[in-house]
């Protein structure tokens, strides 16, 4: 076991939504050596500037977070800059660490990775039992990639690599862009503008706005409210030595169609929905089995769904307000 507090710990993608949590926790916990070095300054792209990035830090501990990431339709519009950038990000990170010290070195993959249809709850061992879903296949493959690269290196250079695999991540601070936003901020974003435009009156009578969403609601999502993955990297940086990857997530699946109709109810908005078939749905199913974080490192989600949205919700209304 790692006593973190000790470790000097440099963090990418500090400056994120999960990154940002990951940092709060960490220096609550004591972590006084910890580092965020910022992408204008350092071009994970580049190899020399992650070898200059590592040389200035001195690291001990390496948690990688940082990626080129977005929505179904982000994806869709950038796959080779998808692929491109989050697999030369690790190889770079992950080839320039075996010749540092370290004590581990942390991975962050994505749910994304999983093959398409693979049987619900995703277990660790079904990754390669198949190709991802297209639209996320340049992001997933990449980042799987990235899994085979930890586990060689460990094998040939002794490198401490872990790899922890996220379901799809929510909370205050998330990225509400509508060109690239993920799903949860999109929606939010969606109708809590219907209902911030309608009048009380209004409010209380039949909807008289609606909001379209892409596909046709039948697909299921899992998600994991981000302080509760952060939770997660903190336990297994400091107690999972494994090379096998490892699920974070919360176990609990629902429909596309049902998220739509709870986050309409929680922005007190009375919208109605309608759904554009034409647009790609995604992965059909998610859910994924987290027995082996809670064997190997005594971790388990512990938000609720709703209480984890009704906080990002009340995030991004005072957001709101704070720009009126």
């Amino acid at each position: 076991m790692i006593d973190l507090t000790n470790e000097r710990i440099l963090v990418t993608g500090g400056a994120g939504l999960l990154g940002r949590q990951l940092c709060d926790l960490l220096r609550v916990e004591g972590c006084k050596n910890l580092f965020t070095p910022r992408s204008a300054d350092y071009d994970l792209v580049d190899r020399a500037a992650v070898r200059r990035m590592y040389e200035a830090f001195r690291p001990t501990v390496v948690i990688h977070l940082a990626a080129r990431v977005g929505g179904i339709g982000a994806n869709r519009d950038n796959p080779g800059l998808f692929f491109h950038d989050n697999l030369a990000m690790g190889l770079n990170l992950i080839d320039e660490a075996r010749h540092l010290s370290l004590r581990k070195f942390v991975q962050l993959g994505t749910v994304c990775a999983y093959p398409k249809f693979t049987p619900v709850p995703f277990r660790e061992d079904a990754l390669w039992d198949g190709f991802p879903e297209e639209t996320n296949a340049p992001y997933g493959i990449a980042k799987k990639a990235l899994l085979v690269m930890l586990q060689s290196y460990r094998a040939q250079y002794g490198l401490n690599g872990i790899y922890l695999l996220p379901v799809n991540l929510y909370g205050p601070g998330d990225n509400f862009d509508p060109h690239s936003s993920h799903v949860i901020p999109a929606m939010i974003r969606k109708f809590g503008e219907v209902a911030r435009a309608a009048s009380p009156r209004e409010r209380g009578q039949a909807a008289r706005a609606t909001v379209t969403l892409w596909g046709d609601g039948t697909p299921s999502r899992e998600f994991l409210y981000v302080r509760d993955c952060a939770k997660g990297i903190i336990e297994a940086t400091r107690s999972y030595e494994g090379a096998a990857a490892v699920n974070l997530g919360s176990g609990r699946e629902i429909t596309m169609k049902d998220l739509a109709e709870l986050i309409r109810g929680l922005t007190g908005g009375n919208a109605q929905i309608e759904w554009d078939a034409s647009m790609p749905n995604g992965q059909p199913r998610r859910c994924l089995d987290t027995s082996r974080a809670q064997e190997a490192f005594g971790w388990h989600a512990e938000t609720r769904l709703e209480d984890g949205l009704k906080q990002t919700i009340a995030w991004w209304q005072a957001q709101r307000a704070g720009h009126a």
